[in-house]
């Protein structure tokens, strides 16, 4: 189990996080997210042990996660962290990036193996590719690729999936999950991305105002989202009578004692998010087709 104790951090005396405490199981899937600035990255490089706790503990199975304070080598042999930077060898190839810490004793094995990994992250054919030429989002995936070449206990991932395309994004995702899943790695994601989450992970930390506002799992949250930071995450929404409302909970009727005046119909594929003004606030719903500006629209709550 990790294992974080009411850590805390401060950089040139600026409080980042304060009083952070969370346990996560062998196996867990558990996202970390929050507005820009909000501490995400920074508690990833605190659990990778990149940067040294203010104060506060935090181990792994028993075991202490040293900062650079107390560690001449940052990181530790169970954990992989992979940050926005991506850290790869531009001039060698994908494959070699990929077994870059694999053992040369086997051959085949490890070719097997690389084989593998970029089956995972969909990089089959670029093996002998040399990364200086391959795209943000293809050097994302090799690093992916590279951190889970030795199987690790613990996987922190940094927006996994932030320079990679929506033609790939979605089935990259799965296959890499499904592999941690299988394997039983531990993993640990900020993102800023809702896809990263529901589908997936077991868990839920909401950071804002240098501390966990929401922890549980994702489903649950969502179900009942007790604060506007945790609704905006999902989608959009809508704080009527001091209540939050995604737009699919909000219908336009016959009649109610709920009256709007519409602004803007916006496409959204298989429906249309309409703002309209209800008592000086702007809200949000969603309807099967676009409805004229100026337009009164009686509404339902669900």
């Amino acid at each position: 189990m990790l294992s974080i104790s009411k850590i805390s951090f401060s950089y040139k005396e600026k409080n980042i996080l304060n009083s952070i405490s969370v346990d996560i199981h062998k196996g867990d899937f558990v996202s970390i997210v929050g507005k820009s600035g909000s501490g995400k990255s920074t508690l990833l490089n605190l659990i990778f042990g990149k940067l040294d706790v203010s104060c506060g503990t935090i181990s792994w199975c028993g075991q202490k996660i040293l900062g650079p304070k107390n560690k001449l080598v940052v990181g530790h042999d169970f954990m992989k962290y992979v940050s926005q930077e991506f850290d790869l060898m531009p001039y060698t190839s994908v494959g070699e990036n990929v077994g870059a810490y694999l053992s040369n004793f086997y051959a085949e094995e490890k070719q097997a193996r690389i084989k593998e990994l970029l089956n995972v992250v969909e990089l089959e054919g670029f093996s002998n590719t040399k990364v200086k030429f391959l795209s943000g989002g293809q050097k994302q995936r090799v690093a992916l690729a590279r951190a889970i070449a030795k199987q690790p206990e613990v996987l922190l991932l940094d927006e996994p999936f932030s320079h990679i395309d929506n033609f790939k994004k979605r089935s990259l995702r799965r296959n890499f999950f499904s592999f941690l899943n299988s394997n039983k790695i531990t993993c640990i994601i900020a993102t800023h991305d809702k896809e990263d989450v529901l589908p997936y992970a077991d868990n839920m930390i909401v950071l804002e105002n240098k501390k966990i506002l929401v922890e549980g799992h994702p489903a649950e949250i969502y179900k009942k989202p007790k604060y506007s930071t945790v609704a905006a995450f999902f989608g959009d929404y809508s704080v009527i009578n001091n209540i939050i409302y995604y737009a699919h909970q909000i219908t336009v009727v016959q009649k109610s004692t709920l009256k709007a005046i519409t602004k803007k119909s916006l496409y959204k594929g298989h429906f249309y998010l309409i703002e309209a003004e209800y008592k000086g606030s702007l809200i949000y719903f969603n309807h099967t087709s676009s409805i004229q500006e100026s337009t009164s629209v009686y509404l339902k709550l669900k």
